[in-house]
């Protein structure tokens, strides 16, 4: 198990409603340490423990919400 920090664009993100959806991944999925969006860069950064939630799994839980997710 180590921590990983994973940027990704999310070019549909357009105003702090987004940010604070986004964000909310951070209680929702269980090995998400941090969230920090920005709708002006339209990226996040993403900490999490990758023995517990894998980067699949977090594109997953960001296309369900509704947002199309980019490499940065």
């Amino acid at each position: 198990m180590s921590t990983v920090k994973k940027t990704f664009r999310i070019p549909d993100m357009h105003c702090s409603a987004c940010v604070m959806k986004l964000e909310g991944l951070e209680d929702d999925l269980p090995g998400v340490r941090m969230v920090q969006a920005s709708y002006q860069k339209q990226s996040m950064v993403v900490e999490f423990d990758d023995g517990m939630v894998s980067e699949g799994e977090i594109r997953k839980a960001i296309r369900e919400l509704g947002y199309t997710v980019e490499d940065r």
